[in-house]
């Protein structure tokens, strides 16, 4: 019974190698966000001289908001792999920050980069206000607010655990 028990932990324990290929996929989609950055910001280079500034500090906080979510998912891919599948072992790199993220602090920051680029987008509906109805504008409202309550909510249960 002992020897069947120890199989089962080992397949377990090596399932955890199947993770791999979601953080592989979010490599390729972290490429491809890149690509599609870089034809974004190509765009704003073609018509910089050409916008006014409202429209210019929508087309920069566009470009925050994709910087926003790359590193999101950055920090996810690394942080997840380092957490539940190996530890990193080169040693020219420094990944002493890898330590600091466990999976209640990488919620944390998630929440955090969540609501940062919920504030970026309503940033982007306040500044075109004229586009949008009063009732889209209270929801999102209402929806970020959602967002940063979360945020607050997880950062309070990570704190209470590490006391603990």
């Amino acid at each position: 019974m002992k020897s069947i028990e120890l199989m089962i932990e080992r397949v377990i324990l090596a399932s955890r190698w199947i993770l791999v290929v979601f953080y592989l996929g979010l490599a390729a989609a972290l490429a491809l966000y890149a690509a599609s950055f870089g034809l974004k910001l190509a765009k704003v280079f073609s018509v910089a001289l050409e916008l006014g500034e409202s429209e210019m500090i929508l087309a920069m906080l566009g470009l925050i908001d994709a910087a926003l979510v790359a590193s999101l998912v950055l920090m996810v891919m690394i942080s997840s792999y380092e957490n539940f599948v190996s530890r990193f072992d080169d040693a020219r790199t420094d990944l002493s920050w890898l330590g600091k993220l466990d999976a209640g602090s990488l919620k944390v920051k998630v929440a955090s980069a969540i609501v940062a680029i919920s504030s970026i987008h309503l940033l982007q509906i306040f500044l075109n206000i004229s586009k949008y109805e009063s009732t889209q504008i209270m929801w999102l409202t209402i929806m970020h607010m959602v967002f940063v309550a979360s945020a607050v909510a997880l950062g309070l249960l990570d704190r209470m655990s590490v006391k603990k």
